[in-house]
């Protein structure tokens, strides 16, 4: 029987922009389902303050490449909270090869970010349908980047992936209109560990540098993103198939 709270499911959870998205929801009235590929500690860490927003929450561990795992888990969902009202397709890699550098980019790393970050928000998505399309107002939301619309300085299997996003996100909500809604957001250069792992001991100097040419004077952080995820799943209700950027206004001043 499907409770009366409505439920999401957020993957890539474990911290970062999935972590903010899970406890977004929470605080919303949702109950959450907490997806995961290896970070057990952080996993725990996210829905403990899921749990602390009054949110029922499950916890699960799956690599949303792995089709079989990806249709088990939409099971559990199903099972275990007994509908889903909105879909957070975030779970993402990089590679840790320099742009310039095609020699250090491997076609297996190059296979594994497009297995990861495209082909797992198609088998993700195509699992939750029959869930979705049970929710009275279901929407989704896939975490984009800015590179995927405009030049940056990322390796190109992650770029060219969060390009293939901005598509996909375009295509599905052609496909899944008019029950569904289907929006992504690009955010800029986010404050945490993925950009200091990007920047490494520049990380200070460069993130100033953008902050001082950002219009809002700063860099985002996890929590400005998942505060639009929300709005597009809980209010803008006329909106689909846009990819909202959020940086604090850089892309429109440079």
């Amino acid at each position: 029987m499907a409770s009366s709270r409505k439920a999401g499911l957020v993957t890539g959870a474990a911290n970062g922009i999935g972590r903010a998205a899970a406890v977004a929801l929470a605080k919303a009235g949702y109950d959450v389902a907490i997806n995961y590929s290896r970070s057990d500690d952080q996993a725990r860490e996210t829905e403990g303050e899921c749990k602390a927003a009054g949110a029922k929450t499950l916890l699960i561990k799956c690599d949303v490449a792995d089709d079989a795992g990806v249709k088990a888990m939409l099971k559990q969902v199903g099972d275990a909270l007994g509908r889903l009202d909105a879909l957070i397709n975030n779970a993402g890699i990089t590679h840790p090869a320099h742009p310039k550098d095609f020699d250090n980019t491997s076609l297996e790393d190059w296979d594994r970010v497009f297995a990861v970050n495209v082909r797992g928000i198609f088998q993700v998505t195509r699992a939750a349908l029959p869930l979705l399309k049970e929710a009275s107002d279901p929407a989704i939301v896939n975490t984009a980047s800015i590179v995927g619309l405009r030049p940056g300085p990322q390796p190109h299997a992650y770029a060219a992936s969060k390009a293939a996003v901005v598509s996909l996100t375009k295509t599905l909500a052609l496909s899944l209109g008019p029950k569904i809604r289907v929006n992504a957001v690009a955010p800029g250069w986010m404050e945490g560990d993925w950009m200091k792992r990007m920047l490494k001991d520049h990380y200070d100097e460069l993130m100033a540098r953008r902050a001082k040419a950002t219009p809002l004077k700063r860099c985002v952080t996890a929590d400005d993103v998942a505060e639009t995820m929300l709005s597009l799943i809980e209010h803008n209700h006329f909106v689909t198939g846009e990819i909202v950027i959020v940086d604090g206004g850089f892309a429109n001043s440079t």
